[in-house]
């Protein structure tokens, strides 16, 4: 391998100091939401507690919003490679694994980083739009989430037959889903996965946000039970 030129290795080093900035930025910056929520960011308060001057983080982050932005996808992004990791080692295993596994993983998450998850579930920031760019990360548990439905469908454990037809107004309202939903899942089977993914994510906030204390006692069994529970009610995986 040939020796790092004088031209290269100095860029080398400016881009590896700017790599630690940005992620020592980034946890100063989740630490101001653990105290003050989105709406209490600033990167002037940043900046000092860094003890840089305010125009060299701007070099970094130019708004409060694109900070916000990068801890957004950070935080979707670590939350679906949980849950990715989760559902890897069952893949070879049924849906109904596949799916506990991945309820299992975003929920661990959550509970570990209950900030982040704030940030991507919890209450609209004032003043900020999220942009194109967070659709991607955004999108990936609930795509993973989608490919069980296939997985369903090809292995002929759901009978598209056994069911009713949708009404027109409710196939309308799954044109948005339609597609990145696997081939060959029908309109019903979309809608039980539509519920699933919304019934996960409706416990976990529940949990994270505290609207379960003092209801129930032991939230992890509890989880593992509801969402057992669920794949059964929805057709996820074989009624008991």
């Amino acid at each position: 391998m040939p020796e790092p030129t004088a031209w290269s290795a100095p860029r080398t080093a400016r881009e590896r100091v700017r790599r630690e900035l940005t992620s020592e930025i980034k946890v100063v910056a989740l630490a101001q939401l653990a105290s003050g929520g989105g709406a209490a960011l600033s990167l002037r308060a940043i900046a000092r507690e860094m003890g840089m001057a305010s125009s060299a983080l701007f070099r970094y982050f130019h708004s409060r919003d694109a900070l916000l932005t990068a801890l957004i996808i950070d935080s979707y992004n670590e939350l679906a490679d949980a849950a990715d990791t989760a559902e890897a080692l069952v893949h070879h295993r049924s849906v109904e694994d596949r799916w506990m596994a991945i309820c299992h993983g975003v929920r661990n998450w959550a509970v570990a980083h209950p900030h982040e998850y704030g940030l991507i579930f919890g209450s609209p920031i004032p003043g900020y739009a999220a942009p194109e760019g967070t659709v991607a990360p955004a999108s990936r548990v609930p795509l993973l989430l989608a490919e069980l439905l296939g997985d369903l469908m090809a292995d002929g454990a759901y009978d598209a037959g056994a069911h009713p037809e949708l009404s027109a107004a409710v196939q309308h309202a799954l044109d948005p889903v339609r597609a990145v939903m696997p081939t060959g899942v029908p309109p019903d089977l979309m809608v039980r996965g539509l519920m699933a993914w919304t019934y996960l994510f409706g416990a976990v906030s529940f949990e994270i946000f505290g609207h379960r204390h003092n209801v129930i006692a032991d939230p992890e069994a509890f989880f593992d039970h509801e969402v057992a529970r669920l794949a059964a009610m929805l057709g996820l995986a074989p009624a008991a």
